[in-house]
């Protein structure tokens, strides 16, 4: 069935990682929250992080919109979904506007899914270093290929160069400058090696946001920006009917170690049924109890690991659960945890659920990094042998055992390798996939727990 929703959205996106479109979308949602709108954010492609930050400011869960992981129609199906109820939409890019699934294709780029979605863009271009230069960088995003580019905002500039930086732009460029940023050393945000540190971790985060939304409020024409994204086309996709499979509970592991999901995958679980109960691995001392099923997501066990180690008792409760064939979903940070150790670094040895009789040690440089296909190669919790379902991969630690369960096809490159630990009861690897993307596979993990529960 074809519906349609109105949805008053923008995007906002970059140049590449590191110009600044994180810090001004975030300026603008606080913004616009202090405005008393109903705002929905929305963070294009697989990362976990950037949400983390707009959830926050919004008080609702920000959610992922990627095409590759749910298909073009479930990602407009979500976006509507998500965001026609509010009373404006933004969609933080990821990477440069242009950077999707290789170095030979835009597919799955932010520009994709601007396109896909027919939602405006805003460039942020941070111009240090430049002067009339900064034309040739902005002529060469309009020029690239097709787009929605409707408008620009410079990053990390003073005001004095901005009134020159807009006029070039404007004149030889024929686009909008909706405003600027200048440096904002007190509302800088942490990084390390997966990218932004994560929301929970920063005290004075309200503080730095304020800080963000003052400057926003008196350098970026607000008004310019809502009035952009007031005429947008509807958003039209083709309905998707969720079924309540049955009553059951997962225990979802949720705190500084575990806390990457997709809130999509999450909801999803519970329209078809599923009580959620969160706990934490690094504080909690047991399981929550009369659970079906156990999800295990990612996040940083790795600098966690003296912690998660020493809590012998919740260790032991996974195990168990786990060997009494509980249905269990492991993704990346989760697989780590189920191995026999983690290794830092500096070669330390941290003992873990040892259900799985490997160890992952953090190295220097990101393994595997980037989109890919997997292919069961036997029936196991979510998957018939044979069957495909696209996945990514965003890790900094690498395992002595990733599993052989599943073939990974690079979609670009062909480059090939095997992972997970595909079970009966158990998905447990590096790759993250997105239930909402993949309904039967979430019906599938739904009928196990309730097949557990009956036991």
């Amino acid at each position: 069935m074809n519906k349609s929703k109105r949805v008053k959205r923008i995007m906002i996106a970059g140049t590449g990682s590191g110009c600044g479109k994180t810090t001004v979308t975030c300026g603008i949602l606080k913004a616009l929250v202090r405005k008393n709108l109903k705002v929905a954010s929305f963070k294009c492609g697989p990362d976990y992080i950037d949400p983390m930050f707009h959830s926050k400011i919004i008080g609702t869960k920000s959610r992922n919109l990627d095409s590759f992981l749910c298909g073009d129609n479930t990602t407009k199906y979500l976006f509507a979904k998500n965001g026609a109820e509010a009373d404006f939409s933004i969609v933080e890019g990821v990477m440069g506007l242009y950077d999707g699934l290789g170095s030979k294709s835009t597919k799955y780029s932010s520009c994709d899914l601007s396109l896909l979605t027919d939602t405006p863009t805003v460039l942020v271009v941070n111009p240090a270093g430049t002067y009339i230069s900064v034309a040739a960088i902005v002529k060469g995003y309009l020029d690239f290929a097709p787009n929605n580019i409707k408008g620009i905002i410079l990053n990390g500039t003073s005001e004095m160069m901005y009134n020159t930086y807009k006029d070039i732009i404007e004149d030889l460029c024929n686009v909008k400058v909706y405003g600027f940023l200048p440096k904002l050393p007190a509302a800088e945000i942490g990084s390390r090696h997966l990218g932004l540190v994560t929301a929970e971790e920063i005290e004075d985060l309200d503080l730095r946001l304020n800080l963000l939304a003052d400057a926003v409020d008196k350098y970026i024409d607000i008004e310019g920006l809502l009035k952009l994204g007031e005429n947008t086309p509807e958003l039209e996709y083709e309905d998707i009917k969720v079924e309540k499979r049955g009553s059951c509970t997962i225990g979802v592991a949720m705190d500084n170690a575990f806390c990457f999901y997709y809130e999509d995958a999450l909801k999803l679980l519970e329209e078809m049924g599923a009580t959620l109960k969160y706990f934490s691995p690094l504080k909690d001392k047991k399981l929550p109890e009369k659970i079906d099923g156990l999800y295990l997501g990612g996040g940083y066990p790795e600098l966690y690991a003296k912690e998660l180690s020493e809590n012998k008792s919740m260790l032991k409760a996974v195990k168990s659960a786990i060997e009494s064939g509980i249905p269990t979903i492991a993704e990346c940070g989760g697989f780590m945890y189920l191995q026999k150790s983690i290794k830092d670094k500096d070669g330390n040895e941290f003992e873990m659920v040892n259900i799985i009789d490997s160890t992952s040690q953090l190295t220097n440089k990101l393994s595997r990094f980037g989109y890919t296909t997997l292919t069961a190669l036997n029936n196991n919790l979510l998957f018939q042998a044979g069957e495909q379902v696209n996945a990514h991969e965003f890790h900094y630690s690498d395992s002595d055992l990733c599993g052989e369960d599943f073939l990974a096809v690079k979609p670009i490159t062909g480059r090939k390798w095997h992972c997970i630990h595909g079970k009966i009861t158990m998905f447990a690897g590096y790759p993250h996939i997105h239930l909402g993307g993949n309904i039967k596979v979430a019906q599938r993990f739904i009928n196990a727990c309730l097949s557990y529960k009956e036991k």
